[in-house]
């Protein structure tokens, strides 16, 4: 059977970031910032799936920089940068959350917020990729970034559980709920 292009373009891109990365380690600054520059806006995009807040996702994603650089001469194998980074954002994520939490009291807002129930005619508009971006957005937090990392970022499972700090299990797990829960969504809509 012959590669397909797609696949082609992607492992191309795979040995490009790797050789980005090992002279990023090597102490190459050319080279840590042009790493800067192509994971950037995916390190942003995940802390903001995990956190949902956009100002939360880029200061994470800023204090993971920090981490980066820091560590990124003791990173071993380089074809694990991507588990490797994602998961210093999920960290990240935690302890700014974790922070915030002990500013302001969270519980009140919530409780002074009205609950909505989930309906698929609030998605239901537009094309079928609209319909599809809704419905991911209203999957728990858990479900969206190992659903995000294992088809947007095209992580394996065992990147996926690195990324987040969870078995391995756990990922396929959250992977069958959240592919359950977007076909029902989905079905009900009658896309």
């Amino acid at each position: 059977m012959a590669e397909s292009q797609t696949q082609k373009a992607k492992t191309a891109h795979r040995a490009a970031g790797v050789a980005i990365i090992a002279a990023a380690r090597s102490g190459s600054p050319a080279a840590f910032e042009a790493l800067a520059r192509h994971w950037h806006v995916r390190l942003v995009a995940h802390g903001l799936r995990l956190t949902q807040d956009r100002e939360m996702a880029a200061d994470a994603a800023q204090a993971a920089w920090l981490d980066i650089a820091k560590g990124l001469r003791g990173l071993r194998d380089d074809q694990a940068f991507a588990a490797w980074a994602y998961r210093i954002v999920t960290r990240r994520c935690a302890n700014i959350i974790r922070q915030r939490q002990g500013q302001r009291d969270l519980t009140a807002e919530m409780l002074a917020e009205p609950v909505t129930e989930a309906s698929t005619e609030q998605y239901v508009e537009g094309n079928d990729s609209f319909a599809l971006q809704r419905a991911i957005a209203m999957l728990p937090p858990g479900q969206r970034a190992a659903l995000a990392l294992h088809y947007y970022e095209d992580l394996s499972i065992a990147e996926v559980a690195v990324a987040l700090a969870i078995p391995a299990g756990t990922v396929k797990t959250r992977l069958m709920h959240a592919r359950n829960q977007l076909r029902h969504l989905l079905e009900g809509a009658k896309i």
